[in-house]
């Protein structure tokens, strides 16, 4: 017989507050602020859980929004990301244009992280970008998933894992303004059963599975942002590859602090080959600060560069009247993280924390001065650019 059912759905959603137990491994535990900021973010995480668990599945894929400003735990904000549900026993096809993006990349994986509890049960496969594809004249393409690359298919082809359980796409801009997104669709290729509905238990299980969710990436995120402080400390920034991330990629994050009447100047050579490369604010429990209406991230393509060659950007509450200001929003501690993807080399660079009274005594004497008037120009431009990109 199975489980009666519970006259409240309140019964499957118990792990809830095993989520807010986390809040014992954020920096600030007995804050009221950082309590109900942890209120918001596990909201965040369950709202979306319901595509995870409920959306697609391996036999009937279809792309979910996976981070962005509404789904928030660390979205790179140049990325759009998308997953599907597959399995490592069928074969798939992903068909559409590319559109004029600066990166196109697919990573598949055993499991979407969220959905265990062990990060080391993620088992990233492989990884590949548009640099591995051949497309047509316009954009259009087919790419082949299966373990083992068909009899006479000559065509693009990736090898899929006997074990995978998630395709992840990165569409990835660096001129937000001009840039066009793919058109991107996937479908199973062997034969399975129309979709079915889903069972009284099926729904049950799901719904639990909903509610494990936000603790798990708690516990992953929260964890990620404490080990880089036991690691290096506060303001130092460190070069590093991420297990289960772009191979192609090397992230220098680091953990921000300061005062309200301070700054943090963050400065770096840039590698010679660059391709792609950025820098964006995280709050301190590892969500990506607002990024539409806020300069909080810039990237290779946005960035002022210095007569030196060097880049420089200023973290500080109030606007300082200088290129390449990133805004934390209001927050005074959390996380940076910048990326050299296929760079011929990975600078790490440094952070200065100064006065703001005195923040041009420390910077080049020929920094150009942003006035008011520009600055709403640039985050006009920003938001208008952002809007028209699709994120979910």
């Amino acid at each position: 017989m199975p489980e009666p059912l519970s006259p409240s759905i309140l019964d499957y959603l118990g792990d809830l507050e095993l989520a807010v137990d986390e809040i014992a491994n954020t920096w600030k535990p007995d804050d009221p602020q950082y309590r109900a900021d942890v209120y918001r973010q596990i909201m965040c995480s369950l709202s979306y859980s319901y595509f995870v668990h409920f959306h697609a599945t391996p036999e009937h894929p279809d792309w979910s929004p996976l981070w962005n400003p509404v789904y928030t735990l660390q979205p790179n904000p140049d990325d759009i990301y998308l997953y599907s549900p597959l399995r490592g026993d069928l074969a798939y096809r992903v068909s559409g244009n590319r559109g004029t993006i600066s990166i196109l990349s697919f990573t598949t994986q055993n499991h979407l992280s969220g959905t265990v509890d062990d990060i080391s049960e993620f088992g990233a496969h492989h990884d590949l970008d548009d640099s591995d594809l051949v497309f047509q004249d316009n954009g259009d393409f087919e790419l082949l998933f299966s373990t083992e690359r068909p009899a006479g298919h000559d065509g693009n082809w990736a090898p899929l894992h006997p074990e995978a359980g998630v395709l992840m796409v990165r569409m990835r801009s660096y001129d937000w303004v001009n840039e066009v997104s793919p058109v991107l669709t996937i479908e199973c290729l062997d034969p399975v059963p129309p979709k079915p509905r889903l069972t009284r238990d099926d729904i049950v299980q799901r719904l639990r599975d909903m509610a494990k969710y936000p603790v798990r990436k708690s516990r992953l995120y929260y964890r990620m942002q404490n080990d880089i402080r036991e690691r290096v400390g506060v303001n130092t920034f460190e070069a590093v590859r991420i297990p289960g991330a772009l191979s192609r990629q090397v992230y220098w994050p680091a953990v921000f602090q300061f005062e309200p009447d301070e700054a943090l100047i963050i400065e770096t050579a840039l590698p010679e080959v660059r391709p792609y490369w950025n820098i964006q604010l995280n709050d301190p429990y590892f969500n990506a600060i607002e990024y539409v209406y806020r300069l909080s991230s810039t990237n290779g393509a946005m960035a002022h560069v210095d007569s030196d060659g060097r880049f420089r950007a200023v973290i500080a509450l109030q606007d300082p009247g200088v290129p390449n200001w990133l805004d934390p929003a209001g927050f005074t501690e959390g996380t940076i993280y910048g990326r050299w993807y296929e760079c011929d080399s990975a600078p790490t660079p440094t952070i200065t924390r100064v006065p703001l009274a005195q923040l041009r005594r420390h910077l080049p004497a020929d920094t150009p001065r942003v006035t008011p008037q520009q600055r709403a120009g640039e985050l006009r431009r920003r938001v208008l650019a952002c809007q028209r990109r699709r994120r979910w």
